[in-house]
Protein backbone atom coordinates (compact mmCIF):
# COMPACT_ATOMS: atom_id res chain seq x y z
CA UNK A 1 0.00 0.00 0.00
CA UNK A 2 1.03 3.39 -1.01
CA UNK A 3 0.25 6.57 0.62
CA UNK A 4 1.71 10.08 0.53
CA UNK A 5 3.79 10.90 3.66
CA UNK A 6 1.93 13.51 4.40
CA UNK A 7 -0.82 11.77 4.84
CA UNK A 8 0.63 9.17 6.84
CA UNK A 9 2.20 11.56 9.34
CA UNK A 10 -1.63 12.70 9.65
CA UNK A 11 -2.68 9.15 10.18
CA UNK A 12 -0.57 9.87 13.56
CA UNK A 13 -3.11 12.67 14.21
CA UNK A 14 -5.98 10.47 13.97
CA UNK A 15 -4.28 8.07 16.39
CA UNK A 16 -3.71 10.56 19.03
CA UNK A 17 -6.66 11.59 19.18
CA UNK A 18 -8.49 8.43 18.75
CA UNK A 19 -6.21 7.78 22.17
CA UNK A 20 -7.43 10.46 23.44
CA UNK A 21 -11.08 9.25 23.01
CA UNK A 22 -10.09 5.90 24.65
CA UNK A 23 -8.22 8.19 27.80
CA UNK A 24 -11.81 10.21 28.11
CA UNK A 25 -13.99 6.61 28.01
CA UNK A 26 -11.88 5.33 30.70
CA UNK A 27 -12.02 8.81 32.36
CA UNK A 28 -15.60 8.70 31.88
CA UNK A 29 -16.01 4.77 33.30
CA UNK A 30 -13.66 5.39 36.52
CA UNK A 31 -14.63 8.41 38.03
CA UNK A 32 -14.56 8.52 41.57
CA UNK A 33 -18.12 9.05 42.02
CA UNK A 34 -19.28 6.22 40.62
CA UNK A 35 -18.20 3.88 43.70
CA UNK A 36 -18.82 6.75 46.13
CA UNK A 37 -22.54 7.12 44.52
CA UNK A 38 -22.75 2.58 45.04
CA UNK A 39 -21.61 2.76 48.46
CA UNK A 40 -23.98 5.49 49.48
CA UNK A 41 -26.39 3.54 47.85
CA UNK A 42 -25.97 0.54 49.59
CA UNK A 43 -26.00 2.13 52.82
CA UNK A 44 -29.09 3.79 51.84
CA UNK A 45 -30.63 0.77 50.98
CA UNK A 46 -29.82 -0.76 54.17
CA UNK A 47 -31.41 2.41 55.99
CA UNK A 48 -34.45 2.19 54.50
CA UNK A 49 -34.99 -1.70 55.52
CA UNK A 50 -33.90 -0.58 58.84
CA UNK A 51 -36.58 2.43 58.66
CA UNK A 52 -39.53 0.06 57.26
CA UNK A 53 -39.01 -1.80 59.84
CA UNK A 54 -38.42 0.60 62.58
CA UNK A 55 -42.09 2.29 60.95
CA UNK A 56 -43.85 -1.37 60.84
CA UNK A 57 -42.78 -1.69 64.81
CA UNK A 58 -44.16 1.92 65.95
CA UNK A 59 -47.62 1.46 63.82
CA UNK A 60 -47.84 -2.13 65.85
CA UNK A 61 -47.55 -0.78 68.75
CA UNK A 62 -49.80 1.97 68.32
CA UNK A 63 -52.69 -0.81 67.43
CA UNK A 64 -51.77 -2.36 70.41
CA UNK A 65 -51.97 0.53 72.17
CA UNK A 66 -55.19 1.17 71.08
CA UNK A 67 -56.45 -1.95 72.00
CA UNK A 68 -54.80 -1.87 75.52
CA UNK A 69 -56.25 1.19 76.25
CA UNK A 70 -59.29 0.40 75.29
CA UNK A 71 -59.65 -2.79 77.41
CA UNK A 72 -58.73 -0.57 80.63
CA UNK A 73 -61.71 1.92 79.33
CA UNK A 74 -63.39 -1.08 79.36
CA UNK A 75 -62.80 -2.24 83.00
CA UNK A 76 -63.17 0.96 84.43
CA UNK A 77 -66.50 1.53 83.16
CA UNK A 78 -67.39 -2.16 84.52
CA UNK A 79 -65.85 -1.07 87.57
CA UNK A 80 -67.83 1.76 87.85
CA UNK A 81 -71.04 0.22 87.19
CA UNK A 82 -70.11 -2.28 90.02
CA UNK A 83 -69.21 0.33 92.40
CA UNK A 84 -72.44 2.36 91.49
CA UNK A 85 -74.66 -0.64 91.91
CA UNK A 86 -72.94 -1.43 95.31
CA UNK A 87 -72.97 2.55 96.52
CA UNK A 88 -76.92 2.32 95.50
CA UNK A 89 -78.06 0.18 98.39
CA UNK A 90 -80.21 -2.02 95.83
CA UNK A 91 -78.35 -4.99 96.52
CA UNK A 92 -79.20 -6.41 100.12
CA UNK A 93 -78.14 -10.18 100.16
CA UNK A 94 -74.80 -10.87 101.58
CA UNK A 95 -74.06 -13.58 99.35
CA UNK A 96 -74.59 -10.62 96.28
CA UNK A 97 -72.90 -7.64 98.24
CA UNK A 98 -69.57 -10.18 98.79
CA UNK A 99 -69.72 -11.32 95.11
CA UNK A 100 -70.04 -7.90 94.13
CA UNK A 101 -67.26 -6.88 95.87
CA UNK A 102 -65.03 -9.36 95.27
CA UNK A 103 -65.48 -8.22 92.18
CA UNK A 104 -64.66 -4.91 92.39
CA UNK A 105 -61.28 -5.77 93.55
CA UNK A 106 -60.62 -8.07 90.98
CA UNK A 107 -61.55 -5.67 88.24
CA UNK A 108 -59.15 -2.91 89.97
CA UNK A 109 -56.73 -5.72 89.76
CA UNK A 110 -57.33 -6.24 86.13
CA UNK A 111 -57.09 -2.89 85.50
CA UNK A 112 -53.79 -1.86 87.16
CA UNK A 113 -52.71 -4.92 84.97
CA UNK A 114 -53.56 -3.63 82.26
CA UNK A 115 -52.50 -0.02 82.83
CA UNK A 116 -49.49 -1.45 83.12
CA UNK A 117 -49.61 -2.77 79.85
CA UNK A 118 -50.60 0.45 78.07
CA UNK A 119 -47.16 1.87 79.97
CA UNK A 120 -45.15 -1.02 78.49
CA UNK A 121 -46.20 -0.28 75.22
CA UNK A 122 -46.05 2.89 75.08
CA UNK A 123 -42.16 2.83 76.37
CA UNK A 124 -42.21 0.15 73.54
CA UNK A 125 -43.36 3.01 71.28
CA UNK A 126 -42.07 5.81 72.62
CA UNK A 127 -38.55 4.16 71.86
CA UNK A 128 -39.87 3.07 67.92
CA UNK A 129 -40.71 6.67 67.19
CA UNK A 130 -37.25 7.83 68.34
CA UNK A 131 -35.85 5.06 66.29
CA UNK A 132 -37.99 6.56 62.91
CA UNK A 133 -36.33 9.81 63.72
CA UNK A 134 -33.02 9.02 63.64
CA UNK A 135 -33.64 6.24 60.61
CA UNK A 136 -35.47 9.06 59.22
CA UNK A 137 -32.25 11.71 59.54
CA UNK A 138 -29.57 9.23 58.17
CA UNK A 139 -31.63 8.68 55.60
CA UNK A 140 -31.91 12.40 54.87
CA UNK A 141 -28.24 12.57 55.21
CA UNK A 142 -27.07 10.00 53.29
CA UNK A 143 -29.66 10.44 50.11
CA UNK A 144 -28.13 14.57 50.52
CA UNK A 145 -24.65 12.95 50.48
CA UNK A 146 -25.74 10.82 47.42
CA UNK A 147 -27.18 13.23 45.18
CA UNK A 148 -23.95 15.80 45.75
CA UNK A 149 -22.35 12.62 44.47
CA UNK A 150 -24.46 12.64 41.61
CA UNK A 151 -24.14 15.86 40.45
CA UNK A 152 -20.65 16.09 40.91
CA UNK A 153 -20.28 12.55 38.58
CA UNK A 154 -22.97 14.81 36.24
CA UNK A 155 -20.96 17.39 36.09
CA UNK A 156 -17.84 15.53 34.95
CA UNK A 157 -19.79 13.76 32.49
CA UNK A 158 -21.36 17.18 30.98
CA UNK A 159 -17.09 17.97 30.68
CA UNK A 160 -16.04 14.75 29.43
CA UNK A 161 -18.91 14.48 26.95
CA UNK A 162 -18.11 18.11 25.62
CA UNK A 163 -14.45 17.08 25.04
CA UNK A 164 -15.03 13.91 23.41
CA UNK A 165 -17.75 15.92 20.78
CA UNK A 166 -14.84 18.13 20.16
CA UNK A 167 -12.18 15.45 19.92
CA UNK A 168 -14.80 13.67 17.69
CA UNK A 169 -15.25 16.31 15.26
CA UNK A 170 -11.57 17.01 14.78
CA UNK A 171 -11.08 13.47 14.01
CA UNK A 172 -13.35 13.42 11.74
CA UNK A 173 -12.38 16.11 10.02
CA UNK A 174 -8.61 15.26 9.72
CA UNK A 175 -9.42 11.68 9.27
CA UNK A 176 -11.68 12.67 6.04
CA UNK A 177 -8.18 13.91 4.45
CA UNK A 178 -6.66 10.47 4.82
CA UNK A 179 -6.63 8.18 1.86
CA UNK A 180 -9.85 5.75 2.35
CA UNK A 181 -7.34 2.06 1.82
CA UNK A 182 -4.75 3.70 4.44
CA UNK A 183 -7.70 4.71 7.35
CA UNK A 184 -9.64 0.99 6.80
CA UNK A 185 -6.07 -0.51 7.29
CA UNK A 186 -5.48 1.70 10.48
CA UNK A 187 -9.09 1.01 12.18
CA UNK A 188 -8.68 -2.45 11.45
CA UNK A 189 -5.03 -2.74 13.26
CA UNK A 190 -6.18 -0.20 15.84
CA UNK A 191 -9.41 -3.36 16.55
CA UNK A 192 -6.75 -6.07 16.94
CA UNK A 193 -3.88 -4.25 18.71
CA UNK A 194 -6.17 -2.41 21.59
CA UNK A 195 -6.73 1.03 20.51
CA UNK A 196 -3.12 1.66 18.37
CA UNK A 197 -3.22 0.84 14.41
CA UNK A 198 -0.23 3.35 13.80
CA UNK A 199 2.85 4.54 15.49
CA UNK A 200 5.81 6.78 15.29
CA UNK A 201 9.21 5.00 14.24
CA UNK A 202 11.03 7.03 16.61
CA UNK A 203 14.81 6.55 16.94
CA UNK A 204 15.03 2.93 15.13
CA UNK A 205 11.94 2.05 17.86
CA UNK A 206 8.45 1.15 16.99
CA UNK A 207 6.30 3.57 19.73
CA UNK A 208 3.54 0.96 19.22
CA UNK A 209 5.38 -2.09 20.86
CA UNK A 210 8.61 -0.42 22.10
CA UNK A 211 10.56 -2.68 20.29
CA UNK A 212 13.84 -1.62 18.49
CA UNK A 213 13.77 -3.09 14.84
CA UNK A 214 16.39 -5.30 13.53
CA UNK A 215 19.28 -4.11 11.13
CA UNK A 216 17.72 -6.01 8.45
CA UNK A 217 13.96 -4.76 8.96
CA UNK A 218 15.39 -0.89 9.57
CA UNK A 219 17.07 -1.65 6.00
CA UNK A 220 14.08 -2.26 3.91
CA UNK A 221 12.18 0.64 5.64
CA UNK A 222 15.49 2.42 4.83
CA UNK A 223 15.28 1.25 1.59
CA UNK A 224 11.12 1.97 0.65
CA UNK A 225 10.11 4.76 -0.81
CA UNK A 226 8.72 7.58 0.86
CA UNK A 227 5.15 6.86 0.20
CA UNK A 228 5.21 2.99 1.07
CA UNK A 229 3.31 2.25 3.75
CA UNK A 230 5.52 0.02 5.92
CA UNK A 231 4.71 -2.36 9.15
CA UNK A 232 6.71 -3.19 12.36
CA UNK A 233 7.57 -6.81 12.12
CA UNK A 234 7.42 -7.41 15.73
CA UNK A 235 3.61 -6.07 16.45
CA UNK A 236 2.28 -5.77 12.65
CA UNK A 237 1.10 -1.73 13.12
CA UNK A 238 1.48 0.85 10.52
CA UNK A 239 5.01 2.21 10.99
CA UNK A 240 5.17 6.14 10.06
CA UNK A 241 8.66 7.59 9.39
CA UNK A 242 9.48 10.65 10.39
CA UNK A 243 12.96 13.15 10.41
CA UNK A 244 13.29 11.46 13.92
CA UNK A 245 13.42 7.46 12.83
CA UNK A 246 17.10 7.58 12.97
CA UNK A 247 17.35 6.17 9.37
Amino acid sequence: MNAAPADQIRLLDVQALDVRLQQLAHKRKSLPEHAEIESLNRDLAQLRDLLVAAQTEESDCAREQTKAEQDVDQVRKRAARDQQRLDSGAITSPKDLSNLQHEIVSLAKRQGDLEDVVLEVMERRESAQERVAELTGRVASVQAKADDATARRDAAFEEIDGEVASVTKEREVIAAAVPADLLKLYDKLRGQQGGIGAAKLYQRTCQGCRQELAITELSEIRAAAPDTVVRCENCRRILVRTAESGL
